[in-house]
């Protein structure tokens, strides 16, 4: 198991600290503390074996590192040291460990991104676009706005290095910006011009709403911490137009995604069975309900909170049943 253990398995702990973030922030404490220790037990754990197979299993997972499919994976560690961070400092003002997982995630980020990137840039032997692209490479976009969002969380606390922090919060979130651009623009020339099968459609498809919804979250927090950054004052129009062209993006994703569910599993009878993978698919439905009620906070548009009343029982309802499955297949195997 460690050995074929899938580089995108730290969405767990993205898609679990997400939910619970979005717990807290509408009321349900209860549910939101229980997820976060889950959620540490979850980045403990998948971080020992992580570096058990590093040790171990050098080769294979070397071979992920430049696959096509599976080496994007590995931005989800950086995706999932970030929402830890900020989940620790939303829930329990952890200031101090968030930083040092802020840390860490720039570390990661800067590693992953050049080493992923620069694998499947010189490989000599590269698949087709339509076996080697799909949704799950947005979550490289995933990574660059999670290392914005924990620094917009962390300014305040930075006293006069608060400028400096939310100047690096902002590159972040355009570089985002920027790559999902590239990235988007293949992916739904896949979609439009390749033939285009049930297997095809992995829950990682999800991150094309879910890229969108972070940048959006990026952007409000941006917006909310202008205060503490004159750069960001006279920016303020800029970032909320982009805050609001990134939330109507992921808005227009989700009945197509709904829809091509739909025809996978009912119209195609796709099988419904648990994959590591549909943690991909758990946060982007956490994210989308807490970037509506920052951008709700940020606008004034106070009808923009009947969206997320409404996604969190979503986002907690695909939660349990994925974790649900998490455990069956444990006790299968």
């Amino acid at each position: 198991m460690i050995r074929t253990l899938h580089p995108a398995y730290f969405a767990l702990v993205m898609a679990t600290g997400i939910v619970s973030i979005a717990a807290k922030l509408l009321g349900m404490q209860w549910a939101a503390m229980a997820l976060v220790v889950v959620n540490v037990i979850a980045f403990v754990a998948l971080w020992i074996l992580t570096i058990t197979r590093i040790v171990r299993y050098p080769r294979e997972l070397f071979a992920d590192l430049v696959d096509h499919q599976r080496g994007v994976g590995f931005f989800t560690t950086v995706a999932a040291t970030s929402v830890l961070g900020s989940q620790l400092i939303i829930l329990l003002h952890a200031t101090t460990i968030a930083f040092a997982l802020w840390l860490l995630t720039i570390v990661l980020w800067l590693v992953l991104n050049y080493a992923v990137f620069t694998a499947l840039t010189v490989k000599e032997t590269k698949p087709a676009l339509d076996a080697g692209i799909s949704g799950g490479w947005l979550v490289a976009v995933v990574a660059t706005e999670s290392v914005s969002t924990l620094a917009s969380l962390l300014a305040s606390s930075l006293g006069a290095y608060a400028p400096e922090v939310l100047f690096l919060s902002l590159t972040f979130w355009l570089a985002g910006g920027m790559l999902y651009i590239w990235l988007i623009s293949l992916i739904f020339y896949r979609y439009t011009f390749f033939k285009f099968a049930p297997s095809d459609l992995m829950p990682p498809y999800w991150i094309n709403m879910g890229a969108m919804a972070i940048s959006t979250l990026a952007g409000t927090l941006l917006i909310l911490n202008a205060k503490f950054s004159p750069l960001l004052m006279s920016m303020q129009a800029f970032l909320l137009g982009f805050t609001i062209f990134f939330w109507a993006t992921a808005t227009w994703w989700i009945p197509m995604l709904l829809i091509l569910g739909f025809w996978r599993h009912v119209y195609k009878r796709f099988p419904l069975t648990y994959n590591p993978l549909y943690w991909g698919a758990v946060f982007p439905l956490g994210m989308y309900t807490v970037c509506t009620i920052r951008l709700s906070e940020v606008t004034g548009i106070s009808m923009l909170m009947l969206v997320p009343r409404v996604f969190v029982f979503v986002a907690l309802a695909a939660w349990t049943v994925t974790f649900v499955g998490l455990l069956r297949s444990f006790a299968t195997r």
